[in-house]
């Protein structure tokens, strides 16, 4: 950078503010015109900044992303100030059509819709309304059906970083779930 009264910190921080959302590492690195090494390094200055200072906003890493946000903790005086909405609930439902396409992504609803051996048009436009779930593209198929995968706000409410801090399912868990799956049909048949 060229003036020396411009930190890389600062102007990591005033990009961030003024975006206003996710912005990929590599485009902060050419807008403040250092490397990218040096835009993570501020990024973990500030983020170590914000949480021993005890600051109302937070920087996170979303995958190849950072973001400026208000910390949690502050939600619900934001909600009295601007009447912000109260956060989504998420029913069993809408959680396990969410990991389905979590874990599968990308995904098409007829595919989640065979997982979950009933129809899930509701559940996908209830999680595309919460910014959960998008469309992602198409698959190269007949009726070229829509692929849906997460988004940054995925990660955001789950207080991950990437897709890699999901956790692992076990083939033993697995085979636990389709037993029981079994089970439950069968169950149900009887009825």
């Amino acid at each position: 950078m060229d003036d020396n009264n411009i930190t890389t910190c600062g102007a990591l921080e005033a990009v961030l503010f003024a975006v206003g959302e996710a912005v990929e590492i590599s485009r902060l690195a050419e807008a403040i015109g250092v490397d990218k090494q040096e835009v993570l390094n501020a990024y973990e200055e500030l983020a170590k900044k914000y949480d021993e200072n005890g600051h109302g906003i937070r920087i996170l890493r979303l995958d190849d992303k950072l973001q400026l946000c208000t910390r949690n903790d502050y939600y619900d005086i934001l909600i009295r100030l601007v009447n912000i909405p109260k956060k989504h609930v998420l029913t069993d439902v809408l959680l396990e059509t969410l990991s389905i396409v979590a874990y599968k992504q990308p995904v098409t609803r007829l595919e989640i819709e065979q997982i979950r051996g009933v129809s899930c048009q509701h559940a996908v436009n209830k999680l595309i309304e919460y910014n959960l779930i998008t469309e992602v593209g198409r698959l190269d198929a007949p009726g070229k059906p829509i692929l849906f995968g997460t988004t940054d706000d995925f990660l955001r409410s789950f207080g991950i970083s990437s897709m890699d801090e999901l956790p692992v399912v076990s083939s033993d868990k697995i085979e636990d779930f389709r037993r029981q799956a079994m089970e439950e049909a069968s169950l149900t048949i009887e009825t």
